[in-house]
This record gives structure tokens, C-alpha cells and sequence, in this order.
């Protein structure tokens, strides 16, 4: 059975529906509208047995947020946890998802059970007592010291240092009788992800988007069927499979994970570059900004990954506020599509960066070649995760009709840091 109960009585013929709903009291009535266990599919239900961490791997748009924010909820009512984590991407994933969204906590729990939310204590407090505190996958040394009886870990495959946060979790996972962590995310290789799912410790629910279809908007259906139906993408962000590297790609996952540190050496070059999309409607690739620096030891390392979906004026301004942020040398930009364009919305933004424009005179990996063997040499390290960047690198191929705009900027980036390549001019700063 794949159907939910409500489903299930919806689909009654009439005259049976309504005397089964006629023979409800209205406490009845109203404790349903708030029974996770009446409204969920069956896989959105925690499973049974002795579990330490049940591993929701499931496509956009299943229910995930929702299946996680039911069961902190049923957990805190029924009195069975009193200290919990809530572990996001960011902070700010804590807040716009895990509690605030359309399904997090503070949105679907009852009308006698909302707990109160303070954002400068990183905090969530029910009427009984119970606590929640947010952390992220970006700052593990937060989770060194609190304890919890449960942790929420929502989307773990995009946390920026997920074994080291995931460490650090499971060390003041020791409250109670049965601390239990629950994890919903997309899935991904990643080494973590690997591990939690070969663990004997673990149960694994899976699903796909199209589970919740009768909840989702047909557009959007139409749209990503149409679009990514029958890809490596799709594949993984529709039907949650894990999948292994492309054959054919530049990078492999294993060699970034080698690569991969957590602080960098004295910067003595910094270059943020730019992939700028053609248009910015709904729908639209996005911008690549990718921002990289040379340390004082010959190595390139790359310190963060600011692409977007947005207008010109947005992803300028995005690239010019990462030139001060990193005290960076120059923005590097390809123009084939844009032109003169590109360089003058920068420059409408603030005309005093340092800026170059490039042009794409071959193909993208022809030009991704080069960049690909300095990784080969050792001579290229990612600052903790920087997930959809290293997705663009490890499943794009020649084969890939889909634009790979991140690692398009990494190329442009890394080329103009390490290789010293290109015919541009360079512009200087205007006064």
C-alpha cells in the first residue's frame, strides 16, 4: 500500500465516506487534521525496529521536510525527547526550511502545541519544556559539547563539512534511552552518505518525487519531467538513486575528497570568475561565480561557490560584493554570449574592480583539460564541500547538454590563476 489513509477514505464512494466521517465526535475530527499517521504515505511513516538513524533518500518535492518536521513534532508531544539538534546546510536553511517553511515545524505543528522560536538563541522551545537547537553543516565546532536525545539532519549531502558536523553529532548523541538522528536529503555519493547506508545501524526509507504528485503543481511536474526525465540529474534528484561518477567526466568524487581541506595558506592571488547566463527568466541557467585564491605554497584553493539564478544586476552584484570579500585581484568573465554587456553591468555595479573578459575559442572540455590535470597533480583543494560545484565537475561530460555554468567559471577562474592563458585585455580599474 503506497496511499495515505486520507487518500484512502477520499476514494470511499460517497454515502461511505460521509457515514464514516458523520460518526466522528469533533475532537475526533480535529485530532485528525493533525495526525501525521492519517495524512502520510506509508514511506513517510518512521520504520520499525532497534534503528540508530533512519537515511530518507528521496527526490524533490516527496515530502522530505515534511516527514522530518511530523516526526520532531510527534517525538517532543509524546514526551519521549526533551533536548534535540536541528542541523541544516546553513543557518539560514534552518530557519526558511526546517522551522519557518511552508513544512517546517513552526507551520504545521497544532494550534496547542507551537513553539516559540528565537532566532538569536538558535533556539526552538515547546510548551512542555522541550529544546531545540539549530546548528549547521558549516560550523562543526558548534556541535563539541551539547548533548541531545534526537537530531533532525536535513539535506547532509549539502552540508559544507559534513564528517566532520556528522563527528561531532554523534558524540553528544547520547541523551536517553535511544538517541536516534533522522536524515532527509537528496541523495549523493558522497563518502558520508556511503558510510551511513552500509551502517547496520541504519534503515533506509527511499522515494521519489513523483510519490506526491497529487500534492505538487502540474506545471512543475510537467516541467521537470520534460526536462529531466531519463538524465543522470533526474535520476538522482527525482528518483533519489545514488549514482557513481560519469564515465567521460574530468573529476572524479574520490580525487576531491583527497583533495579536500579546511584552511587555506597565506593567499597571494585571489580571482573571482564568472559563467554569465544568456537570459535571466524563470527557467534560465544559472550564473557561475566561482571565487579562488593561490596560496603562498604554489596551490590553488578554492574558497567558495556564489552561482545563482537571477538578473544581471543580481549576479553583478553577487561577483562585486565576493571582489571585497575576498580581497580578490581581478573578475574574470566570458563574454562569447554577452559581450561588452557583461563588463558593463559590472562596471554599472561598481567601475573600480579590476576585470578581464574571455573568450570560449574551443570547446568547454578542451578548455576544462588543463584545470582537470592540475587537479591530477594535486595542485587544486576545495575549502571544506562545496556540493553542487563538485556535482557540475563529477556528471558533466561532452555527452551533457545541460550547461555545467559552475564549473564553467571554476575553468575560467583556475585558468586565469594557475595557467596564465588567454588573448583578453585586461581592463584596468576606472577612476
Amino acid at each position: 500500500m503506497d496511499k495515505s489513509l486520507a487518500v484512502i477514505v477520499s476514494q470511499l464512494p460517497i454515502h461511505e465516506r460521509k457515514e464514516l466521517l458523520d460518526g466522528l465526535s469533533d475532537k475526533e475530527v480535529n485530532n485528525i487534521l493533525y495526525s501525521w499517521e492519517f495524512w502520510a504515505r506509508p514511506n513517510q511513516l518512521p520504520p520499525e525496529g532497534n534503528w540508530r538513524t533512519w537515511l530518507l533518500l528521496a527526490g524533490r518535492g516527496f515530502g522530505k521536510t515534511r516527514t522530518g518536521a511530523e516526526y520532531v513534532i510527534d517525538q517532543v508531544r509524546s514526551g519521549r525527547v526533551k533536548r534535540l539538534a536541528l542541523v541544516a546546510p546553513t543557518p539560514a536553511d534552518a530557519r526558511d526550511v526546517m522551522i519557518q517553511g511552508e513544512s517546517g515545524i513552526l507551520t504545521i505543528s497544532p494550534p496547542w502545541f507551537i513553539p516559540t522560536y528565537y532566532p538569536s538563541k538558535r533556539r526552538v522551545e515547546w510548551p512542555n519544556g522541550a529544546i531545540a537547537t539549530i546548528f549547521s553543516g558549516a560550523h562543526p565546532e558548534q556541535l563539541r559539547g551539547p548533548q541531545h536525545e534526537l537530531a533532525w539532519c536535513d539535506e547532509l549531502a549539502a552540508w559544507k563539512y559534513p564528517q566532520e558536523t556528522w563527528d561531532m553529532l554523534m558524540f553528544g548523541l547520547r541523551l536517553g534511552e535511544n538517541p536516534r538522528a533522522v536524515i532527509t536529503t537528496t541523495p549523493k555519493p558522497t563518502p558520508l552518505i556511503q558510510t551511513i547506508v552500509q551502517s547496520s545501524t541504519t534503515s533506509i526509507t527511499r522515494g521519489s518525487t513523483f510519490e506526491n504528485s497529487d500534492n505538487l503543481a502540474p506545471a512543475f511536474l510537467e516541467q521537470i519531467v520534460h526536462q529531466y526525465e531519463g538524465t543522470r540529474l533526474g535520476r538522482q534528484e527525482l528518483f533519489a538513486e545514488i549514482l557513481d561518477d560519469v564515465v567521460g567526466a574530468l573529476w572524479k568524487r574520490q580525487q576531491l575528497d583527497d583533495l579536500r581541506v579546511k584552511h587555506h595558506p597565506e593567499l597571494i592571488r585571489v580571482i573571482v570568475g564568472i559563467d554569465p547566463a544568456v537570459t535571466s527568466e524563470e527557467g534560465s541557467d544559472e550564473t557561475g561565480i566561482i571565487v579562488v585564491g593561490k596560496g603562498v605554497d604554489g596551490h590553488a584553493y578554492v574558497l567558495d561557490d556564489l552561482s545563482l539564478q537571477g538578473s544581471p544586476d543580481g549576479w553583478a552584484r553577487s561577483a562585486v560584493t565576493a571582489y571585497y570579500k575576498y580581497q580578490a585581484d581581478r573578475i574574470v568573465a566570458e563574454a562569447n554570449n554577452g559581450g561588452d554587456l557583461v563588463e558593463h553591468t559590472i562596471r554599472t555595479v561598481d567601475p573600480m574592480v579590476a576585470y578581464k573578459k574571455v573568450h570560449a575559442s574551443r570547446g568547454k572540455y578542451i578548455r576544462a583539460e588543463p584545470v582537470a590535470a592540475l587537479y591530477e597533480q594535486g595542485r587544486v583543494h576545495h575549502i571544506g564541500s562545496l556540493g553542487t560545484l563538485e556535482d557540475q565537475m563529477c556528471t558533466w561530460s561532452p555527452m551533457h547538454a545541460k550547461s555545467p555554468d559552475r564549473m564553467d567559471a571554476l575553468v575560467w577562474a583556475l585558468t586565469e590563476l594557475m595557467l596564465g592563458k588567454g588573448k583578453a585585455k585586461v581592463k584596468a580599474r576606472v577612476v
